[in-house]
């Protein structure tokens, strides 16, 4: 009885536990600028389309019955080409696990997730596509940040190395509906969109065209311009050696 007794007052405390760890997380987090949040705001799952925010930043949310949504607006330096950096805005939802060791595992709804990449100096169009990663964050831990007197989470990734902090902006959390949005059996298709018309607008039904995806110019093949070179020399020497036709007067 005493060991039956022992059990049960460790599974509570266990699951005690579990329960303030995912509270502890729950909500609306964004980096700095507070420009990216996830909910409708970012992704608009009717029209299809990632609306571009103001500043770059990221936001997580989670919810305490284990949902999670995220959002990415990130800029890409170009080292080779200072003045061509690349931007990219990701998007996912799904849930999320705490196996108990201070980790998170996210796990996005597959046929959901939405990728926008712009590379102003090599394409004209940007490539907007179907996007599933699942992550893995080695710790996390939630604190009183000094500086702004908010709630922030630090998040490290897989390999320990630490994101931006994320400060609280809401809780309950802004999210988009936590089920599958755009079913589909095609989970792999992509599409282009305008530059200046990041918010790409498709049918729910075939949300995104694997057939208009940008592919990049062939490279010229240099032994190919040279062998047409000495071709060319060729006739042009066989030509000019020729005895021309003298003209009957």
């Amino acid at each position: 009885m005493k060991t039956h007794t022992l059990v049960i007052a460790g599974f509570a405390l266990l699951t005690s536990t579990l329960v303030q760890a995912q509270d502890s997380i729950v909500g609306t987090w964004t980096t700095k600028s507070r420009k990216v949040l996830t909910g409708p705001g970012f992704y608009n799952p009717v029209d299809d389309r990632l609306i571009e925010p103001e500043l770059t930043g990221i936001s997580y949310s989670f919810t305490a019955d284990g949902w999670y949504e995220e959002a990415y607006y990130r800029a890409i330096s170009n080292p080779t080409n200072p003045n061509c950096p690349s931007g990219i805005m990701q998007w996912q939802h799904g849930t999320y696990t705490l196996p108990g060791n201070g980790s998170i595992f996210l796990q996005p709804i597959e046929v959901d997730g939405r990728q926008l990449i712009s590379t102003p100096c090599r394409y004209d169009n940007s490539v907007y596509e179907r996007y599933h990663q699942p992550e893995f964050i080695k710790s996390y831990s939630v604190e009183t940040d000094k500086f702004h007197n908010v709630p922030r989470l630090n998040l490290f990734q897989f390999d320990g190395a630490p994101q931006q902090p994320l400060y609280l902006a809401y809780n309950p959390p802004q999210m988009l509906p936590t089920q599958t949005l755009n079913p589909t059996a095609a989970p792999s298709a992509t599409s282009k969109a305008k530059r200046d018309e990041p918010q790409i607008a498709m049918h729910n039904d075939a949300p995104l065209n694997k057939n208009a995806i940008i592919q990049p110019t062939e490279p010229l093949n240099a032994d190919k311009i040279w062998w047409a070179g000495i071709s060319l020399v060729a006739v042009g020497s066989a030509l000019y050696m020729l005895p021309s036709k003298k003209q009957i007067s």
